[in-house]
């Protein structure tokens, strides 16, 4: 490794030094990779010169072991005791280790006593407010740690739909300014189909004035031009790392229209002509139904689209009530009173309060006694707030073997149960399926919860049999969650198609951990609409007086 710096050696040797400290390993051990790591970075030759003079043994703070460590940097890019760390310790817990402001304690601390392995864990721990509520972190270091997390994943190029709403409606601002306000421009590709993830920002303008434009982006500070080409720009936003591509209109209408879908759409539409007025005209001169753009994916759009069998998408008026949210009973920011009170204001006529269950202790799951304190308050706060409702929810905990937490006397003291998994996420699709399977055909169960367990961009989800779980819970009368927090958005609106042709609703919940989180149902909202998911097919598109009667059936 003839170009290793001083600096990437000490990086190595420190990280040596994180690593046996998140393992609680020998402190004096620990010391020696600090001080040889301060050594090698405030040495005033390089590391490669000592070494080729044979004083690297001389140097203070650089022992035999030190010593033999570093050689082996020079040689090989590692050594031999990292490696072995590295083997030992979840590649997501190392990679946490990155994260600004969290030294190898709290790393320690977050990976053993909180059970988060992967950055995206901790950023969803942090949106549930769990990370303040730990001995030694706080309000301020939950979100000192957010942003933290944020900045990171914003360089890696992809990004949250909800996360970078604010930003691209900035960048649009910014552009109208910075060129002319009278030239129009549209966002277009993946965003303008409401994609959950984005990778990059499309935008088309009403402009041939390719040179112009490049100009003035390209020597801006906020942007990097990348590239150059006739008819497109592609830029990067400094700031955030948004890859940017700017299109300029011939057809402003059409290339809108081309820009805006998926390439497996364009494709199944075959030639389109110069003619192109409208899209609405377009879809009618083919003789198709008008395709919403978010539906533009390639799936099966056209065929239904043909048939006149798009139904009329679901929209955020048509959700009446919230369900699955948190308290300070258990992880939630707000009370029970305060989060009811905000679903009222917002227009919603219920509440199933959903908290966590006892076996999440991480979250402060209710114990039975606390579920008793819970429900007199609940019945007290139904007086007082009629119409409006709070029905007696619970979030519970699918245990490893299936079974749901509690027993079935606390179990009927519920009126709504959302069956989800939080614990022992490592399962092949057997164990998954099997253990899904087993709380589905609880009689207690009302909504199967994040089917998946996927954090989108951090965590994988265990992986299971759609098709098999959705036929469940079509044969056992379970509904299936749409998890709107837009860092889960589970059930996946892929396979919301094939739960609607079973006959199975649809619930979106935003399994709010606080009454900011409650907003997050309009990305459900957004989902679900991609899943071409209509109204009637929404558990809470019903009133309260329907959900009443439905949860007392």
């Amino acid at each position: 490794m003839e170009n290793i710096s001083n600096k990437g050696v000490a990086k190595l040797l420190q990280l040596a030094a994180s690593l046996l400290e998140l393992k609680a390993e020998s402190g004096f051990k620990i010391s020696a990779y600090q001080r040889a790591a301060r050594a090698v970075e405030t040495m005033q030759m390089t590391v490669i010169e000592a070494n080729n003079k044979g004083l690297l043994g001389t140097i203070q703070g650089i022992g035999s072991s030190m010593k033999n460590a570093i050689i082996q940097i020079l040689k090989e890019g590692t050594f031999s005791e990292l490696k072995q760390l590295q083997a030992e310790i979840p590649k997501g817990v190392q990679e946490i280790l990155n994260i600004k402001g969290l030294g190898a304690k709290k790393v320690q601390y977050i990976w053993l006593t909180m059970g988060i392995e992967t950055v995206g864990e901790l950023y969803y721990a942090c949106t549930e407010n769990r990370l303040a509520q730990e001995k030694g972190f706080g309000a301020k270091s939950q979100e000192a740690v957010k942003s933290a997390i944020q900045f990171m994943q914003n360089n890696q190029g992809k990004f949250h739909y909800a996360r970078i709403i604010p930003l691209v409606q900035n960048i649009v601002n910014q552009l109208i300014e910075l060129t002319e306000e009278s030239i129009r421009i549209e966002i277009t590709g993946e965003f303008s189909r409401k994609c959950e993830i984005i990778h990059q920002l499309d935008l088309l303008m009403d402009t041939q004035e390719v040179d112009k434009i490049a100009t003035i982006l390209g020597n801006h500070a906020d942007y990097y031009l990348q590239a150059s080409e006739a008819q497109k720009l592609s830029l990067l936003h400094h700031a955030s790392g948004l890859k940017i591509g700017i299109f300029f209109a011939t057809h402003f209408e059409k290339d809108l229209f081309l820009t805006s879908a998926a390439p497996e759409h364009l494709a199944q539409l075959g030639e389109i002509s110069n003619d192109f007025s409208t899209e609405n005209n377009f879809y009618i001169s083919r003789n198709l139904q008008y395709i919403e753009p978010e539906l533009r994916e390639g799936r099966n759009e056209i065929e239904l689209a043909k048939e006149n069998k798009i139904p009329e998408l679901i929209q955020n008026q048509d959700i009446k009530g919230v369900i699955h949210a948190h308290s300070t009973y258990s992880d939630g920011a707000n009370t029970l009173k305060d989060m009811a009170l905000a679903c009222k204001q917002k227009g919603y006529e219920y509440l199933i309060i959903s908290d966590h269950s006892k076996s999440a202790f991480y979250a402060n799951g209710l114990s039975e006694g606390r579920i008793e304190v819970q429900h007199q308050e609940i019945e007290k706060l139904n007086k007082t707030l009629a119409p409006f409702k709070i029905f007696k929810g619970i979030e519970s905990d699918i245990l490893n073997d299936g079974s749901l937490d509690y027993d079935e006397n606390v179990l009927k003291s519920f009126e709504c149960i959302i069956a989800s998994v939080h614990s022992n996420l490592k399962m092949d699709e057997e164990k998954a399926n099997r253990r899904l399977i087993r709380a589905i055909e609880n009689p207690y169960t009302r909504i199967l919860g994040h089917p998946t367990g996927r954090l989108l961009l951090s965590r994988e989800g265990y992986p299971i049999d759609y098709e098999y779980i959705i036929d469940a819970c079509a044969a056992n009368k379970v509904i299936i969650e749409l998890n709107a927090n837009p860092l889960r958005l589970d059930l996946d609106w892929r396979y919301i198609q094939y739960a609607l042709k079973k006959g199975v609703k649809i619930s979106i919940n935003p399994d709010a951990h606080s009454i900011a989180g409650i907003d997050d149902i309009q990305y459900g909202v957004l989902a679900a609409r991609k899943g071409m998911l209509y109204k009637e097919m929404c558990f809470n598109y019903l009133n309260v007086k329907e959900m009443a009667e439905y949860l007392q059936k």
